[in-house]
């Protein structure tokens, strides 16, 4: 779903399909409102059952479909997948892995950074045909607010330990070029989820239950990580790795 792009994307996609990819590859070009608008656009034009998402500068690892749909036939009960995934910098290059956590709703919610990465989520059909699209108000929380609905919806959640894709930092990234529109987007979501701070009169109170409630699930995120080995080195740092290769985790 390209949202009318001056450069060569169109040509490129003309391209692809004069070369025999027209039977696997379905693509639009025209204005939207904005990358919520134009994934959920997408989102009802897709017809597969299971659908992932992926942003015009990061990629998919080779393999990662078939671990997908195997994970999906033998958990029939589960509605979402996420796995691991690596960054990589401007150039393509792949610098080192991230491992995560198995899913809690309590972590989902309260922590500032959003650790079900959407490079490397991937979720049943039944999701958007029983009306979940993502919030097109939102510009940096979509995913945030997205995974947040489908939990408290009921929708189950399963972590892998797969590299299933890759992250491209660079700085005209929304990562990387706008940290405090992000940080307060996801803030006031936050808060519009959280039910906790409710019942509480006082903004003072509710603001000391909600950073305490932040703290205490990032602490529970990284010691996750640390007692799960997440941050253990995989014996090739330093080295400049290809598209195929395993990098060290972190």
């Amino acid at each position: 779903m390209d949202g009318g792009s001056t450069d060569t994307t169109v040509v490129t996609l003309r391209e692809l399909c004069q070369r025999g990819a027209a039977t696997t590859l379905g693509w639009s070009s025209a204005p939207d409102r904005g990358q919520a608008h134009a994934l959920n656009k997408g989102f009802a034009l897709a017809t597969g059952d299971i659908i992932g998402w992926l942003n015009s500068d990061d990629r998919y690892r080779p393999d990662s479909f078939q671990k997908v749909a195997a994970i999906f036939d033998r958990h029939p009960e589960v509605d979402l997948v996420y796995g691991d995934y690596t960054l990589m910098d401007v150039h393509g290059c792949v610098k080192r892995a991230r491992r995560e956590i198995p899913f809690s709703r309590f972590i989902l919610l309260y922590h500032r950074v959003l650790y079900i990465p959407t490079t490397a989520t991937f979720f049943r059909r039944r999701i958007i045909d029983d009306g979940n699209f993502l919030d097109e108000r939102l510009h940096y929380a979509l995913d945030f607010d997205f995974f947040v609905r489908l939990s408290a919806r009921g929708y189950r959640f399963l972590h892998i330990r797969e590299l299933l894709a890759d992250f491209r930092l660079h700085d005209a990234s929304k990562t990387c070029s706008t940290p405090e529109r992000q940080l307060r987007e996801l803030n006031d979501t936050m808060k519009r989820h959280s039910s906790v701070t409710d019942y509480m009169a006082s903004e003072f109170l509710q603001n000391i239950v909600f950073r305490t409630l932040c703290l205490s699930a990032g602490a529970l995120r990284y010691s996750q990580k640390l007692l799960t080995g997440c941050y253990l080195p995989a014996g090739i740092l330093g080295r400049r790795l290809r598209h195929t290769e395993t990098p060290p985790y972190r």
